[in-house]
């Protein structure tokens, strides 16, 4: 007589790591490997962009002529301009043929010699948005693609976490536990599978569950405003500050170059400076500028100037308190661009794991389906000899 097997708590936690696996494993492969690609997504566009070379002069042109230049040769709106802190590089402008526009587009221009050079579209910039748009939507529609992938990155952090509690044997022990941290290569092809599924599913976990609780924000809103109360701040918060200006008729208005030279004084470090102009909407300087000696390449300081030169606010990042800080980095923390280059390493290194899960993952399951049938035939002829005699 057969006794019935326990049903335990792990073999719960086992079939729920498979069969949710084997059901998501398409649209996490296609999400893992686009997010992958993505990682470099910026270094990938710069590399196939045309060179713009610019050679310091004993001089540069002011930011108010080179605007001018602008205006009169090309017609252009110019709402603000990113200075870099490397002579060698052109100017980046911020333009809008119509001031209806949403976004604009981007003019470099050289500082020294005032020439122009539109950021032309290249085939890699086609390639990366048809990748972001498979990584955010499946290429389907927004509403359609954005909860789908939202669903099956709540599956992912399921199975990464469901893979954490299986990645520990039934009895911790060193002995038993050392095992999972590495890959026996000299085994058989079935044990270096499960080796790289086991063993590298363990080392990019941490990375992955990142990834995948700030993805979450862009696909469910709710979820967005929920993490967002749970944290006391808002998420992705892009609205402006609001200043209640009041100037007399007679009062002096600066140009463009003494309202940066008034923000590199207060931000008096090295760094890449971000300036939007002021607008019928906004009209006030707003200052971003990027610490080339900080901790994080995508934190900024902010500053805020009215047209006259005085300082409306200024916001140091590093006198934020934590839950804003965190709030803050949420972008950087999903994309890998939080540490600059060794985070972008390191999360192409996990996201190129987490392509490779759902292959070993349906390759473990595909190897025990065929032992088990393995084992049915002999004992299948073994009960038809028992019958026959």
């Amino acid at each position: 007589m057969i006794k019935n097997k326990k049903y335990t708590f792990r073999k719960f936690i086992n079939d729920l790591h498979l069969w949710l696996g084997l059901a998501s494993g398409i649209i996490l492969f296609i999400v893992c490997f686009t997010g992958t690609v993505l990682v470099f997504e910026q270094d990938i566009k710069d590399f196939f962009a045309e060179d713009v070379i610019v050679e310091a002069h004993v001089e540069k042109q002011t930011v108010t002529s080179l605007a001018e230049e602008l205006k009169s040769s090309n017609g252009y709106y110019v709402t603000g301009v990113t200075i870099p802190n490397n002579v060698n590089e052109a100017y980046a402008f911020l333009v809008k043929e119509d001031l209806k526009e949403q976004r604009g587009s981007k003019v470099l221009v050289n500082p020294y010699t005032k020439a122009i050079h539109k950021a032309e579209k290249t085939k890699a910039d086609a390639f990366m948005l048809t990748m972001f748009k498979l990584h955010r939507w499946l290429l389907l529609d927004p509403t359609i693609g954005r909860p789908i992938v939202g669903v099956a990155t709540i599956i992912f952090l399921v199975l990464a976490i469901s893979g954490i509690i299986l990645w520990f044997p039934k009895r911790v022990k060193w002995k038993t536990v050392k095992h999972g941290f590495k890959i026996k290569t000299k085994a058989n092809w079935k044990r270096v599978n499960h080796d790289l599924h086991n063993t590298l599913g363990f080392y990019a976990c941490l990375f992955l569950l990142v990834m995948a609780i700030t993805g979450l924000c862009w696909s469910f809103e709710s979820y967005r405003e929920g993490l967002g109360y749970v944290m006391g701040t808002k998420i992705f918060d892009r609205s402006s500050p609001e200043f209640h200006l009041e100037h007399s008729s007679d009062a002096t208005t600066i140009s463009y170059d003494e309202a940066i030279q008034l923000a590199n004084q207060t931000l008096n470090y090295p760094g890449e400076l971000a300036v939007t102009f002021p607008n019928p909407k906004n009209n006030y300087y707003s200052f971003r500028k990027y610490n080339d000696n900080n901790w994080s390449p995508s934190t900024s300081d902010k500053l805020f100037l009215d047209t006259t030169g005085a300082v409306l606010k200024v916001e140091y990042f590093d006198e934020k308190p934590l839950n804003q800080k965190l709030a803050a980095v949420i972008k950087p923390l999903h994309t890998g661009d939080i540490f600059g280059t060794f985070s972008k390493v390191v999360y192409f290194l996990a996201c190129l794991i987490a392509t490779s899960l759902p292959v070993t993952g349906t390759l473990i399951w595909l190897n025990k389906l065929k032992k088990k049938n393995n084992r049915k035939v002999p004992n299948l002829r073994k009960m038809s000899s028992n019958a026959q005699e």
